[in-house]
């Protein structure tokens, strides 16, 4: 088994490992350190990674990866599993999405070790974390005030690739260009395949997002038999779909909102989704569907500037009733495993 070096420490097959990777401080001389935790089996297998907090104000992410590297039945076989709950710890600190010097690192990437503060850290992360991979599960939300229902995207032309992101078991794959400057671009160049999986909205904790999240990363690490086999079960197999494309819905006024449709729900060309209307409660405009499609996406906020994006819909080659079917089973799922809220409503 290939040794496995992160920030000078060597780290042994059959091992687990949690350690503290430096970045720059802060300028009141904090030192500022990204948590990695590792575990290694004794058995050769594939490297995977698993990051979360890209943006800081992500946040189910972190709690996706500390409640999977606690969950009783995530024993490696073979294999190593790198989790990394924090990468914009910066972000974290101060809820941003951003690091301090008003930066996206997930358009900072590769970076530079002699670059902006973004740089250094896309740099040091990727070197010393994603490099060292040969597959990859980057955590993401939507971003503040806005809702994503738990989903894939991927490059779905690559035929690996694929079959990990329909083992993650969610019903919506996204195929997703690459973004230049994002981690999935650098890693991808580099030969590292990685899912990004969104769910959920920033600075909240959704139950349904963290809960899928787990069992997806369980699932891709059982698909490349990291993990011991799964013992049989009678609840309903949730069958992704994937999508052809999607597109946001905007807004053609300005006002308070009153919503009509939520994530999840299936939708057809002319369908209302929401009235946009003045402080007195007189409707300035209605929102329709503008194609037939599911709603993967919702602004949360019920105030919207005119240009604004309210609802992101995905299209299907599948019949989408098949579609919005398999999200309701995903849910009755993951309400066998506890307490879950329903889809549309307000994340914890």
């Amino acid at each position: 088994m290939e040794e496995l070096v992160i920030n000078g420490i060597s780290i042994k097959p059959g091992s687990t490992t949690h350690l503290e990777l430096p970045v720059a401080d802060l300028y009141t001389g904090t030192e500022m350190q990204m948590p990695v935790y590792v575990t290694r089996a004794r058995k050769p297998g594939p490297c995977v990674f698993a990051c979360a907090a890209i943006h800081g104000d992500e946040l189910n992410g972190i709690e996706i990866i500390r409640r999977l590297i606690h969950t009783k039945s995530f024993k490696l076989t073979a294999g190593t599993f790198i989790a990394v709950p924090m990468v914009n710890v910066y972000g974290v600190l101060s809820q941003s999405r951003y690091l301090p010097d008003r930066r996206d690192l997930n358009r900072s990437f590769p970076g530079s070790p002699k670059g902006a503060l973004a740089g250094r850290v896309a740099d040091r992360f990727l070197n010393e974390i994603v490099l060292k991979c040969d597959y990859g599960i980057d955590l993401h939300t939507g971003a503040i005030h806005r809702s994503n229902l738990p989903q894939v995207r991927a490059d779905l032309t690559d035929p690996e690739t694929r079959a990990l992101a329909h083992a993650f078991g969610v019903p919506v794959l996204l195929n997703a260009e690459l973004r230049e400057g994002s981690l999935r671009e650098a890693a991808v160049k580099a030969g590292v395949k990685v899912l990004l999986y969104e769910a959920g909205q920033a600075l909240r904790f959704d139950e349904l997002a963290i809960k899928a999240g787990v069992r997806g990363i369980h699932n891709v690490l059982s698909h490349l038999n990291m993990l011991p086999p799964k013992k049989a079960t009678r609840r309903p197999k949730v069958e992704p779909f994937e999508a052809r494309k999607s597109a946001w819905i905007r807004a053609e006024d300005s006002g308070i909102v009153r919503v009509y449709k939520n994530l999840g729900d299936q939708v057809c060309t002319g369908d209302l989704l929401a009235e946009i209307g003045t402080p007195f409660g007189e409707t300035v405009v209605a929102v329709r569907a503008d194609r037939d499609g599911i709603i993967i996406g919702k602004q949360n906020i019920p105030l919207v500037q005119e240009g604004e994006a309210m609802f992101h819909l995905a299209f299907f080659n599948e019949a989408d009733e098949d579609v919005a079917e398999h999200i309701e089973k995903m849910q009755d799922t993951l309400l066998a495993d506890g307490i879950v809220p329903p889809i549309g409503d307000e994340p914890l």
